[in-house]
C-alpha cells in the first residue's frame, strides 16, 4: 500500500524550504516512464511557476495542505478562470494544452498531481510567451518581473491580463 502520511507531508515542506527552488516532490509512480504520474509537490508561496502548458496531457490538482491559486489562462495571457485549492474548490482539472500557473498561499502547502507520462520536462515553446523566464540568459533570476507577476497572480480574476 502506497500512503502519504502527515508526517511525510510535513518533512516534505521542510524539503522545499531548504530547496533553492523552493520546491520538493514526493513521487507515487515508481518510473518516470509510468504511464500515469502521480505526484505530491510541496511549494512555498515564494517558488515561482511560470504560466505553462502540456499538450500531451491533462492536468489535475488537489491540496493535500494548505491553499493554491490555480489560473487558466488564453494564448495571450488572459485569465479565463481561477481557483482556489483548498478554500473554494477540492480539485482542478487543467485540459492537455490549457495553459496555467499556480501560486501557493501557505508555507509548508503540499498539492497532489495526477497526469499522462511518461514525464516530460516543459519544453520552451510551452511556457507562456507573455510571461518572465525563471532564469535571464547570465542565469539570475529576473525578480522583479517574477515577483510582480506572482502578486498579480494572488489578485488576478477572470478577464485580466497580465501585463509587464
Amino acid at each position: 500500500m502506497k500512503q502519504i502520511t502527515p508526517a511525510m507531508l510535513a518533512d516534505l515542506g521542510r524539503q522545499a524550504q531548504a530547496s533553492p527552488r523552493r520546491r520538493a516532490n514526493l513521487n507515487l509512480h515508481e518510473r518516470l516512464d509510468d504511464p500515469i504520474q502521480r505526484l505530491a509537490i510541496a511549494m512555498e508561496p515564494d517558488t515561482y511557476v511560470r504560466p505553462h502548458r502540456h499538450p500531451h496531457t491533462w492536468e489535475l490538482l488537489h491540496p493535500l495542505r494548505g491553499r493554491f491559486i490555480v489560473l487558466h489562462f488564453d494564448d495571450a495571457g488572459t485569465v479565463v478562470a481561477r481557483a482556489t485549492l483548498g478554500a473554494d474548490s477540492g480539485v482542478v482539472e487543467t485540459p492537455a494544452g490549457g495553459w496555467h500557473a499556480v501560486l501557493s498561499l501557505d508555507p509548508g502547502a503540499v498539492i497532489f498531481e495526477v497526469k499522462h507520462g511518461p514525464y516530460q520536462p516543459i519544453d520552451a515553446a510551452d511556457y507562456a510567451p507573455w510571461s518572465p523566464a525563471a532564469e535571464s540568459a547570465d542565469g539570475s533570476a529576473a525578480r522583479s518581473d517574477i515577483a510582480a507577476l506572482m502578486a498579480w497572480y494572488a489578485t488576478a480574476q477572470p478577464g485580466q491580463r497580465w501585463t509587464a
